[in-house]
């Protein structure tokens, strides 16, 4: 007899898991995003903001990356001519950060090479530095959303055991699925934002990296023309 009582308790407990598990396949995301509780929606908020600064970043990176590749060439028969207000309007059509740097030390030709130097390096670090706006925030989305999804986890862990403690010598599966819900899909919710962002992030720095590269190679370019003995 106890060992009937005990196999018909086992079946009802693997008919409760079996219940269980048919749910979640029933289970739309919109229900799963609702069983995280509150913290999804900083979770979605996070997400939203990071396909924000990737797809922004992105294109503007693209565009100041974007150059003729006869540029410097145009610019060394302008200033070999003498055209110096012709080199100084293609800069501003051209109108990347590059062109930018370019312009500013066109401006500053007749002072000493030193001063061309800091002004080019100085507009150089304007321009990173505008590329680099909305990285941080990006990088601290990476970190801090893995965090909060384990947060969540904690905050589940922590209702099970405490509806554990109310059922008493009872537990029953439905009962304990609310904080274990909250524990996974949260978790699982973090990831999803925190990863995307780390290498989002990772691969917007190397765009810039690569870009700010460029920028050296055409300072360089630009300090020879300068150097170039007079004809």
């Amino acid at each position: 007899m106890i060992e009937f009582l005990q196999a018909a308790e086992t079946a009802a407990v693997a008919g409760q898991t079996a219940a269980a598990v048919e749910e979640v396949t029933r289970m739309g995301l919109w229900e799963l995003f609702l069983k995280g509780g509150w913290l999804m929606w900083p979770l979605l908020i996070l997400g939203g903001i990071t396909i924000f600064i990737f797809v922004e970043r992105y294109m503007a990176i693209r565009k100041a990356s974007g150059l003729d590749m006869n540029f410097m060439n145009r610019i060394r028969d302008y200033i070999s001519d003498g055209k110096i207000r012709a080199a100084i309007e293609l800069c501003r059509k051209t109108n990347t950060p590059i062109a930018r740097m370019i312009e500013k030390g066109i401006e500053r030709v007749g002072r000493p090479m030193s001063d061309i130097q800091t002004a080019i390096e100085n507009v150089a670090n304007l321009e990173v530095s505008k590329l680099e706006n909305g990285l941080p925030f990006l990088a601290t989305i990476a970190g801090g959303a893995p965090m909060i999804g384990f947060l969540g986890t904690v905050m589940g862990m922590v209702q099970t055991f405490m509806d554990m403690a109310a059922a008493g010598g009872t537990v029953d599966m439905s009962l304990l699925s609310g904080g274990m819900y909250v524990a996974m899909v949260t978790t699982v919710a973090g990831l999803v934002v925190g990863i995307p962002a780390y290498f989002g992030y990772n691969y917007l720095v190397a765009r810039i990296e690569k870009l700010v590269f460029q920028m050296e190679a055409n300072s360089i370019a630009f300090m020879d023309i300068l150097n170039q003995p007079v004809k």
